[in-house]
């Protein structure tokens, strides 16, 4: 036998209270099969979802959109970082630094590979660590590293800061909105479900077929189970089984 099925995505909750909206407009008060305390929920939470909605849609593309060039940025720091730690340790294997140059760097004495830089926090960190050794070192008047300079691995550090700052403000904005979203979803199930249960209440007298007819009208959908597909046209008495909640 058919069951009622609650909408379960956003476009199905969207659909099911413009359902119930246009009714609420075409329809006097005393021709409406919900009642007025339930229209003013509805008319209430309709543009607070469709906000919502639209603001999370808008957050993800932003997000996305300016990933592109964040992810550049990235790329380019990460060949600097690895490079002048390159050097380094080449300059170290000709003998001209010492091995306790890498000491300035965070690395050990005797650490010849280039770090993990897997992550942006490792990215952040070992910048951050590059540019207070080589100052330091400056500090002491000893001679600057070269191909690339500290002055050079800074500039595009600092720019993919930026854009590091950047995205990690655009992924809280996104977080916010999907959090928003999820209590308006919520708000938005209770009216439906109220709208449902009165406007199957009004009905509850009529023969099934006709009572799902006028039902689904205000938006409520019916569903059959795959097995029950082959006896569609035959109307039985629907079980109320909510799903989506």
């Amino acid at each position: 036998m058919p069951y009622r099925r609650l909408p379960n995505t956003d476009s199905a909750r969207m659909k099911s209270l413009k359902s119930a909206n246009t009714k609420g407009k075409d329809l006097p008060p005393f021709k409406l099969a919900f009642s007025a305390n339930s229209f003013r929920k509805m008319h209430s939470v309709l543009p607070q979802f469709e906000n919502a909605i639209s603001e999370h849609k808008n957050s993800l593309n932003l997000q996305a959109e300016k990933n592109k060039e964040y992810q550049k940025r990235l790329k380019k720091v990460k060949l600097y970082i690895s490079h002048f730690i390159q050097v380094v340790n080449l300059a170290v294997a000709r003998g001209d630094l010492a091995p306790e140059t890498r000491n300035y760097f965070a690395m050990g004495d005797d650490e010849k590979k280039v770090p993990s830089l897997t992550t942006e926090e490792d990215v952040v960190w070992w910048g951050e660590q590059l540019i207070k050794g080589e100052q330091s070192r400056r500090n002491k008047g000893k001679n600057p590293i070269t191909n690339p300079t500290i002055a050079l691995v800074k500039v595009h550090f600092d720019k993919f800061m930026e854009y590091h700052n950047y995205q990690k403000s655009l992924k809280d904005r996104s977080h916010r909105a999907q959090q928003q979203l999820n209590e308006r979803r919520s708000r938005v199930d209770s009216v439906i479900q109220q709208i449902w249960n009165e406007v199957e209440q009004t009905y509850s007298n009529l023969p099934e077929e006709m009572r799902r007819e006028k039902a689904s009208e205000y938006g409520l959908v019916y569903v059959y189970r795959k097995n029950e597909l082959s006896n569609a046209t035959q109307f039985q008495s629907p079980r109320i089984e909510e799903i989506g909640l």
